[in-house]
Order: C-alpha cells, then sequence, then structure tokens
C-alpha cells in the first residue's frame, strides 16, 4: 500500500532522513525511535506537509508527488494539533468535514455521528471541546483524521500524555481502524507498538536501523540482557543506555542490562523483550 524508496530530507545543516525504505501493507505498522530520530519528519512528508529533499513514495500507486489525487485518501493525526475549544464536538467535525471537501449536509451528518459512536464521544457530541480532557481529545483527533473514509491513517505519537486506561481505548480504537485501512503509528514508547503493530521499524538518526516483526526486532538482543546485582561504583561505571531498569536491593542495584558483553561479577543471562531489542539496537542513539 505505501511504498518508500530512497527517502531523504535535508536541511543546511542537518539531515533529518537518510535514505529510508520501507513497503507497508494494510496492516497496523509500527515507526519506533527515540526523539530526534526522524519520525516526525516521515510523518510529515507522508501527509503532504512537508516535500523530500529525493527519493520518492507512492501510496495505493498513487505518487506522493500528486498531492491532489494523494489527500482525499490520507487520513492524519500529529503529535500536536489545534482544536476549537468554542466549538462543540458536532461542529468541529462538521467543519473539518467541509474542508475536506464533504458537501452533503446529510453525508457528513451520517459519517459524523458514526465516528462519534466509534470513538465512544457520542453523548460529548454537544459539548464545548475546552471541557473535553486530553484522552478524549485524542479521540476526537482520530474522529477528524478518519472523516472521509481514508485508505491510509498516519498518527504521530498518539498516546503521549495519556493516562493508562485513556492509552488502551487509544490503542483498541486504532486497532479497530486498521481492519480496513493501512495505520502507520509513530511513536517511541514501545509497550504502543507491542500491543497493536504487527510489523515495526526502528529509525535511529534518520536512518532505518531495523525492518521486520516484533519477534525479529526481540531477538536482536539475544544473547545481550543480563540481570546483575551491582555496588555503588559498578552501577555508576555503566552508561545511562546500558541499564534498562534497576531497583536498589540490600546489597546494591539489582539491574536489567543491555550489554554486547558479560557484565562482571555475578551476572545470569535473561530472556529479551522487545523493549530489550529496540535497545540493543539504538544503544547511545536514545534521547528520550
Amino acid at each position: 500500500m505505501i511504498e518508500i524508496r530512497n527517502l531523504t530530507k535535508s536541511y543546511k545543516k542537518h539531515t533529518a532522513l537518510q535514505d529510508v525504505s520501507l513497503d507497508i501493507k494494510q496492516e497496523m505498522f509500527g515507526l519506533l525511535g527515540p526523539n530526534g530520530a526522524g519520525k516526525t519528519t516521515l510523518m510529515r512528508i507522508l501527509a503532504t506537509l512537508l516535500t523530500p529533499t529525493k527519493g520518492s513514495v507512492r501510496m495505493g500507486g498513487i505518487d506522493l508527488a500528486d498531492a491532489e489525487q494523494i489527500r482525499p485518501i490520507i487520513g492524519y493525526l500529529p503529535q500536536y494539533f489545534h482544536l476549537y475549544p468554542q466549538l462543540t464536538a458536532l461542529e468541529f467535525l462538521d467543519y473539518v468535514a467541509v474542508m475536506k471537501g464533504m458537501n452533503r449536509p446529510s453525508e457528513r451528518r451520517e459519517q459524523i455521528l458514526y465516528l462519534l459512536e466509534q470513538v465512544n464521544l457520542t453523548d460529548k457530541a454537544r459539548a464545548k471541546i475546552r471541557t473535553f480532557s486530553g484522552g478524549m481529545k485524542q479521540r476526537l483527533g482520530i474522529a477528524q483524521a478518519l472523516l472521509g473514509d481514508p485508505r491510509v491513517l498516519i498518527v504521530d505519537e498518539p498516546t503521549a500524555g495519556l493516562d493508562p486506561e485513556e492509552r488502551v481505548r487509544f490503542r483498541n480504537l486504532l486497532n479497530q481502524s486498521s481492519l480496513s485501512r493501512t495505520v502507520l503509528l509513530s511513536t517511541h514508547i514501545v509497550a504502543d507498538i507491542e500491543s497493536s503493530c504487527s510489523r515495526v521499524a526502528v529509525l535511529s538518526r534518520g536512518q532505518v536501523a531495523f525492518a521486520g516483526s516484533l519477534t525479529e526486532l526481540q531477538a536482536c538482543a539475544e544473547g545481550k540482557v543480563w540481570e546483575a546485582e551491582l555496588g555503588e561504583r559498578e552501577f555508576a561505571a555503566y552508561k545511562p543506555h546500558e541499564i534498562v531498569s534497576a531497583r536498589r536491593t540490600g546489597h546494591g542495584m539489582l539491574c536489567r542490562i543491555v550489554s554486547e558483553s558479560r557484565p562482571a561479577g555475578d551476572s545470569i543471562p535473561v530472556r529479551p523483550t522487545l523493549e530489550d531489542g529496540y535497545l540493543a539496537l539504538i544503544g547511545g542513539d536514545r534521547r528520550d
């Protein structure tokens, strides 16, 4: 559905993306990477808001350069998006629908009411947006992205700042949406990928460090994950990106360590998680 070939985005003194190539089917596809890895730049290019320096993208056989053909098949929810707090949910979605070229009032209303039901906001249809919680605003955001029934849904860091219950609800909503379209989920939260996606790409410093299944990503840390009890001096000697977790014990710190070599002292190998595989890949590129 989405074919990305050698995509590069350069600025005067900075290259945000370098030779990115991906194939994304009708699926829930995850884009994982630390802050500053180039995820948002890629999302904005796919949403036709940025022009790449070089490379090509095709969606459903349509060249991304043909914005008039591409935009009607895309739904986009950026990390930061503007809502009109003085409007009700109904009024806001009707405004967006008109902007998307849905000119028949009856068609707009039917789809708006359907989407409000899908995002569990029917009872808030006539409430002012200024009264909404963060999770409700995110759900309204996904409703506006789904107006017009797009074939591709692009969402950038959608669960950042949500409480655990809202995060689960939002992930379930995205999973439901992926049954009939391609959903591209960009995030730095591994749990969002693990619970939602069948395949994932990892961006690091603007390049694709990995693309494949979750099992294959997890395997990137095979033989590199250890559990060890460290004293204060030993703990301080490790680089921050090598220690995944640590908790104090009576004799020091019990640590989970991702490292190419076995830690000194009493350490035992442990089975890697998806997060371990991700951290083994990006190493010192952790910026969040």
